[in-house]
């Protein structure tokens, strides 16, 4: 039987959870919407919206997605 966890992330804490909050409404600024329980549930998403991010311009976004990604553990 195949590991059906394999693309899936842990539990995400109640600050994890405020840090995806701040990252999607960075985002929504460059015009990019971010699908929080996907973000939350998804780990190959969570990983290219996090790389999406971390190659804007915005110090910010990027520090941000820095943050998410080590929360997230990815």
């Amino acid at each position: 039987m195949p590991d059906t966890q394999m693309n899936t992330l842990s539990p995400v804490s109640a600050v994890c959870l405020v840090e995806i909050i701040e990252l999607k409404w960075l985002l929504r600024g460059y015009g990019i919407d971010v699908h929080v329980e996907r973000l939350q549930s998804d780990a190959e998403y969570a990983r290219r919206t996090l790389d999406h991010a971390a190659a804007t311009p915005n110090a910010a976004l990027r520090e941000a997605a820095a943050r998410l990604r080590r929360g997230l553990q990815l």
